[in-house]
């Protein structure tokens, strides 16, 4: 089956990251993306590994009739036996476009839960609910990475016959739980090896509320609690200067590192004790995931699927609130500290039920039955 994938972007990101593990990984297709920007991280390394990138660099994601054309011309070229969109900017271009084209097997794909005014980009609010109306028309099925995504956009009324939840999945071998590891990132850092030491890897974006962290490892510095933590993501640096600000006005400088954009992740994760998710809104967290693959536990607020990820191996407090996520932190510290074996086995339990219940190889499938579905 020839699948065309068209995604809004191949920067940083969940569905990014996501696109970029299917291709790499499902032989029994071929594959080719066109990216409605530019080619990003995730296009190069799709270039890499032998997948067909086309870019259309549409300027700040206004979608220019040169652009709509060139994209309208690639469909017909490529003649693909199914469209899968990324995103919704992607959903609403790359559905009408494929259409007029004449393709009838389009899969929209969703990422996201709710959109929350004042925190999501008015467009993309905007976008999304142009998508409910034509959801009934342009897609042959919409796929949710989390059944809580589905949920919220049903609810804004999404065609509710045409939603399948396909939960992401990911390589194990991708990520490793490796102990010879667990130094590299303190000996950069010079953090001692009895420090506690907390991770966070993400972006610098309202929804992911990197504030609500900050917050919280004041409260445990007022505590007199001994940590050390990494903050690592795309602006998440020390050129962000409302970050740093953030970071001083709390008297956390000497205890908090903004490392910004880093390649070696599964290095990280196997470097922390803790990796902690402040998020304010997720379908279903990745980095999760990722951590989890590496023996490292969670602390995650209650967003998307993510108390159905972490399961009993981690800890799940509510959104937007820095005392009981500081009151997490505090009790798998603890809980680190008093039974040594213990925290040994939840790190395996970790690795294990992502494993167990997210693997790459289960999702390739459900999307293959689903593309499959509506080939004529």
């Amino acid at each position: 089956m020839k699948v065309l994938h068209i995604i809004t972007s191949l920067n940083d990101g969940g569905a990014e990251a996501l696109l970029y593990r299917m291709c790499k990984y499902d032989k029994s297709n071929s594959h080719i993306v066109i990216s409605l920007m530019s080619k990003q991280k995730y296009g190069l390394m799709l270039t890499e590994v032998g997948v067909d990138v086309y870019t259309l660099n549409f300027l700040n994601r206004r979608a220019s009739i040169a652009g709509f054309y060139k994209l309208y011309q690639l469909i017909k070229q490529i003649k693909p036996d199914v469209i899968q969109t990324w995103l919704d900017h992607a959903d609403f271009i790359g559905g009408i476009v494929g259409r007029l084209a004449g393709v009838k097997n389009i899969v929209w794909g969703v990422h996201h839960v709710e959109l929350i005014k004042g925190e999501s980009k008015p467009l993309t609010i905007l976008v999304s609910k142009i998508n409910s109306f034509l959801s009934h028309f342009i897609p042959h099925k919409i796929i949710y990475c989390a059944e809580e995504s589905r949920k919220a956009q049903e609810k804004i009324g999404y065609k509710k016959l045409k939603g399948v939840v396909v939960l992401n999945g990911y390589d194990a071998e991708g990520f490793t739980q490796d102990s010879a590891l667990e130094r590299k990132l303190r000996n950069e850092l010079s953090i001692s090896e009895d420090t506690f030491l907390i991770g966070h890897v993400g972006r610098y974006d309202p929804q992911k509320d990197v504030g609500n962290l900050i917050e919280a490892l004041a409260l445990l510095h007022k505590r007199q609690f001994k940590f050390s933590a990494v903050i690592i993501g795309t602006d998440l640096d020390t050129n962000n200067l409302d970050l740093v600000r953030m970071v001083d006005k709390n008297g956390l400088n000497e205890f908090v590192h903004l490392l910004g954009r880093r390649n070696d992740i599964n290095d990280v994760m196997n470097g922390i004790d803790l990796f902690v998710l402040s998020s304010l809104s997720e379908a279903f967290p990745n980095v999760l995931n990722e951590a989890m693959l590496c023996g490292t536990p969670c602390v995650t607020t209650n967003v998307g699927d993510a108390a159905d990820i972490v399961s009993d191996t981690g800890w799940v407090v509510p959104s937007r609130n820095s005392k009981l996520l500081a009151d997490a932190i505090s009790q798998a510290s603890k809980e680190k500290q008093l039974n040594n074996t213990c925290w040994l086995d939840k790190k395996d339990a970790c690795r294990q039920r992502v494993i167990n219940n997210f693997s790459l190889e289960k999702m390739v499938k459900n999307y293959h039955k689903v593309w499959a579905g509506g080939k004529k």
